[in-house]
């Protein structure tokens, strides 16, 4: 049985590890509040530009100058590049694991196909560089402090790789923002891009050409579904770090209160024999 010093140091430290739960429960519901800002500002103008997209495609739909842009070349896709969007630290119960496991899934769903993996987010790396994996980019430290400079770097570049036929498709897989409590992963194709079909006829007066229109809207989609899987998975991970540090902490009250009643127990035993070897010291006495 401990002694009632032992119990009372591990008290002492179940409420340490609380105060450091709430604490951190406190950051991430600040940090979550200018992340979901970020995520609610995104979402309009992304569907926006996809309509606006989807709208220039239609009418353009003839030129066969557009059907030759690079971006929206279909290959058969033997050789494909993985965005991979984790985070940086651990403690948000199974966020990365779960962006892990999709990863996992659609590399073998895809045996036959040559997968590279651009990497946003500490754990992912590591994960998939420790199983040998080939890793074309790592973009870690920037998970809790994106800037839409950072995905117009990898978009820049996997454009570029697409463009070259370095490789055939381009997937990004992340968590998206759904609420506190509930985030969804997420597999998107990002390239060639799939421009949705509008049966609409569409009478546009071009102050540009159809192609040279559609040439600088393209590459800014890709950047702008990148920064928005970004942005989406922060917002996420902060969502799931609060979630785990309230649980962590609610589990640390559960354990402080048992060991409570743990020490208390121990202390009336030992206060109950102490008396009986009184009384039966001094009836030896008599």
């Amino acid at each position: 049985m401990p002694s009632l010093i032992d119990i009372r140091r591990r008290i002492r430290s179940v409420k340490n590890t609380q105060q450091i739960t709430k604490a951190m429960k406190m950051v991430s519901a600040a940090k979550l509040r200018r992340a979901h800002d970020r995520v609610v500002a995104s979402r309009p103008y992304g569907a926006m530009l996809q309509k606006l997209l989807e709208n220039v495609a239609a009418a353009a739909a003839g030129d066969e100058r557009v059907a030759g842009d690079p971006l929206l070349r279909q290959r058969p896709e033997h050789r494909i590049q993985l965005i991979l969007v984790t985070a940086d630290r651990g403690l948000a119960g199974a966020f990365n694991s779960n962006v892990i496991k999709g990863a996992q899934r659609f590399i073998e769903e895809r045996r036959t196909a040559q997968i590279e993996i651009e990497a946003v987010g500490r754990k992912g790396r590591d994960f998939f560089r420790k199983r040998n994996f080939t890793l074309t980019g790592d973009y870690a430290g920037i998970t809790e402090k994106i800037q839409y400079s950072h995905a117009g770097e990898v978009a820049s570049k996997v454009r570029e790789r697409f463009a070259q036929e370095e490789i055939d498709a381009v997937y990004i897989i992340y968590n998206e923002f759904k609420s506190v409590m509930s985030q969804q992963l997420r597999v998107i194709r990002i390239l060639p891009v799939a421009v949705p079909e509008n049966q609409d006829s569409i009478d546009y007066i071009y102050e540009q050409p159809p192609q040279e229109l559609l040439g600088t809207l393209l590459p800014r989609y890709v950047e702008v579904e990148i920064y928005r899987a970004m942005i989406e998975s922060a917002a996420a991970q902060q969502a799931a770090r609060m979630t785990a540090m309230d649980a962590a902490s609610s589990n640390a009250g559960d354990v402080i209160d048992r060991l409570t009643l743990y020490m208390n127990r121990v202390r009336q035993a030992s206060i109950t024999r102490e008396i009986i070897e009184v009384v039966s010291g001094a009836s030896a006495l008599e």
